[in-house]
């Protein structure tokens, strides 16, 4: 339905007639439970605008589709009066959408159901292969073993992969540290293994922080922003992503945020772009490593090792004389976003994140020194808070078409 609810009519009251009037707010108020901003049916009412009995026609609906649970009995809050309102939680044993996430060390296979939660996971995969077929493949296989496993009901398939997506094709233009070839076709390779893996519901691919934003923002450190800026490093590289009113910005073909190429070091690495000093290779954990005097060790990823000697060893000086000057690097690229992006909040994921618990004065400080809103008060910059965010970001991919119309997306095929 569009807007409020009209005056009452005659037979309004039939449950029935209820539904019909609010059948077009079903997505909307499953959109709302599942990110959290209608704990109760009486927020849900007022959220959508309609009358108590709609909003109780609608959850029910989405009860009946198990979607949701309606507990009609939860007691009330200690000192509220007045009868308390029907609680709305997502169903726990509903549906659920298979994640898949490649990366430069490995690649992991999970379930995950609304509300952004991780509803089972397969072990990671610590070898890449150079033929992107055979790694999609061995994914979505561990995925479908793990659907078989729990006897969950799959909606649809996300993948999100270390790099830009071009659209409308789903190619993976620049897949650096994968030695996949540019250009490869991911989202029609990832299809159709799931396909032949016999899994339901549409498949979807995309760039691994755009999902780690997406995530963030419906269920994480970002929910509440209006205009987020994301800014990661995993396992290698740089990747940054931005969500405006609640939709990622991915420009014209999908190539929007390609921050890893900001010069942040005129004189510093060669980068694989062809220019030098990008954040890309100044600000990720292989850049920490070498500015530490470490040799990576093939026993855990560089990521790993990166966060165990800045959050273990800070008193060695040379630990931490290449936290600052990561710091500092991080600091002028995020600058730089600020001045042409105007966000209202920044996020900062993987080694990022561990930059920041590091010295949070530090890299606020050099922020607030390079950009115009340092005289300004500020905008506040804070750490990813979501385990595995981009693989609940690719499981939002597969969750968006039943977002937009639970009963169409949910229909027998």
């Amino acid at each position: 339905m569009n807007g409020k609810a009209g005056p009452r009519v005659a037979g309004e009251g039939n449950t029935r007639t209820r539904l019909d009037r609010g059948r077009g707010a079903l997505g909307p108020a499953l959109e709302l439970v599942h990110t959290g901003r209608a704990p109760t049916r009486a927020v849900l009412t007022a959220e959508l605008g309609v009358t108590r009995a709609t909003a109780g026609a609608v959850a029910a609906e989405l009860e009946a589709l198990g979607l949701i649970r309606v507990d009609a009995r939860p007691g009330a809050a200690a000192g509220s009066q007045g009868r308390p309102s029907h609680r709305l939680e997502v169903a726990e044993d509903g549906p659920v959408a298979l994640a898949a996430q490649v990366h430069a060390d490995g690649f992991r296979a999970a379930l995950v159901g609304l509300g952004g939660r991780i509803v089972a996971t397969a072990p990671g995969c610590e070898t890449v292969d150079a033929d992107p077929a055979k790694v999609l493949g061995s994914v979505v296989e561990a995925g479908a073993e793990l659907l078989r496993a729990t006897g969950r009901r799959c909606v649809g398939a996300g993948l999100a992969v270390p790099s830009a997506v071009a659209e409308p094709g789903g190619l993976a233009l620049n897949p650096l540290h994968l030695a996949w070839p540019a250009g490869a076709p991911v989202r029609q390779i990832f299809a159709e293994r799931v396909r032949a893996a016999g899994i339901q519901g549409p498949a979807f691919a995309a760039n691994d922080v755009n999902l780690a934003a997406l995530a963030e923002h419906r269920h994480g450190s970002g929910r509440g922003s209006r205009d987020l800026l994301c800014v990661a490093t995993g396992h290698r590289g740089v990747g940054g992503a931005l969500v405006l009113d609640g939709r990622l910005h991915t420009g014209s073909s999908g190539l929007a945020l390609e921050v890893g190429h900001l010069t942040v070091n005129p004189e510093g690495r060669p980068c694989h772009c062809g220019s030098r000093g990008c954040l890309d290779v100044e600000a990720d954990p292989l850049a920490f490593l070498t500015a530490a005097g470490r040799d990576p060790g093939p026993e855990v990823s560089l990521l790993e090792e990166s966060n165990d000697l800045i959050r273990n060893h800070y008193t060695d000086l040379s630990v931490r004389t290449a936290t600052e000057a990561l710091i500092d690097r991080l600091g002028l690229g995020l600058a730089g976003l600020v001045n042409i992006l105007n966000p209202d909040r920044i996020i900062l994921g993987g080694l990022h994140l561990t930059l920041l618990d590091a010295d949070p004065d530090r890299l606020r400080a050099v922020v607030a020194d390079r950009s115009l809103w340092g005289q300004s008060g500020g905008v506040p910059i804070l750490a990813c808070t979501l385990d595995h965010n981009s693989l609940v970001g690719a499981a939002e991919l597969a969750w968006q078409p039943v977002l937009d119309d639970p009963p169409s997306a949910l229909a027998p095929a």
